[in-house]
C-alpha cells in the first residue's frame, strides 16, 4: 500500500506536468524552498514565486521540449523520494539526464526541494544561461 506522501508526490508531479502551478505549489508549505543544481536558468535556492518566475524563461529556452518521466515514488511521514527521467530539447540537441527529488514533508504538505542530476553535463547543456 502507497504511503499518503507517495500519493501527495504522485499528484504533485502530475499537476506540474500539466503546468498547473497553483495547483502544485497547493500541495506545499507556505514557506517551501526549491534548491536546483547547476550555474543554469534553474539553478540556485528559491522560493515559490521566485522558482515561478524562473520556470517561465526556463522553458521558453528548450521551446516548451523540457519532458520528466516519474520512475519511482518512495516516501515516508517526514520526507520524499521522486526518481525521474527528464530530456529537453536546446541548440538543435536533445539532452536526457535522470534526476533524484528529495523532499521534506512537514503536515502533508511539500515543504522542501533538493534535485540531483545523474549527467550534470546534460542538465547543463538543457539550462545554460
Amino acid at each position: 500500500m502507497n504511503h499518503p506522501n507517495a500519493s501527495l508526490l504522485r499528484k504533485a508531479y502530475a499537476l506540474f506536468a500539466k503546468g498547473d502551478l497553483p495547483g502544485f505549489f497547493a500541495l506545499c508549505t507556505p514557506n517551501i524552498r526549491l534548491h536546483i543544481p547547476g550555474k543554469g536558468l534553474l539553478s540556485g535556492s528559491f522560493t515559490a514565486s521566485e522558482f515561478a518566475a524562473a520556470l517561465g524563461p526556463a522553458m521558453a529556452a528548450v521551446a516548451g521540449s523540457f519532458r520528466e518521466e516519474v520512475q519511482r515514488v518512495v516516501a515516508d511521514d517526514e520526507s520524499g523520494c521522486v526518481l525521474v527521467a527528464q530530456r529537453a530539447e536546446r541548440d538543435g540537441k536533445e539532452h536526457r539526464w535522470n534526476a533524484i527529488h528529495l523532499y521534506r514533508i512537514v503536515g502533508g504538505k511539500l515543504d522542501e526541494f533538493r534535485e540531483y542530476t545523474d549527467d550534470e553535463g546534460a542538465f547543463e547543456a538543457a539550462w545554460h544561461r
